[in-house]
């Protein structure tokens, strides 16, 4: 999970999401450095995460269990239920406290 642990890796594995990729295009698409995109690649390599392979002298990437899309569904979801609560939380304390600042 340490491999998802990072902004840049949830958008390279949202990009391949839709199928391979090559680096190429994952480097513009998050506005990234490709000696920095690679890095990230290599460290999902190690996590079984993505797969890569040569075409030509492009490095063509995927992921290699499409279910991952599930637990980052599921993560995204969790986050937003979190997030919505928090959002209602903080209007009931306006609401009782109209005097109060936001935080």
């Amino acid at each position: 999970m340490k491999a998802l642990a990072q902004p840049t890796r949830l958008k390279i594995l949202e990009l391949l999401r839709h199928g391979e990729r090559c680096i190429c295009e994952i480097v513009p698409a998050i506005n990234g450095e490709q000696s920095n995109i690679s890095r990230h690649i290599s460290l999902m390599q190690r996590s079984h995460l993505v797969t890569t392979r040569k075409d030509g002298v492009k490095v063509m990437v995927r992921v290699r269990d499409p279910k991952i899309f599930y637990i980052l569904d599921s993560i995204t979801s969790i986050l937003k239920n979190q997030m919505n609560e928090q959002r209602r939380l903080m209007r009931s304390i306006r609401s009782e406290s109209p005097d109060a600042h936001p935080l």
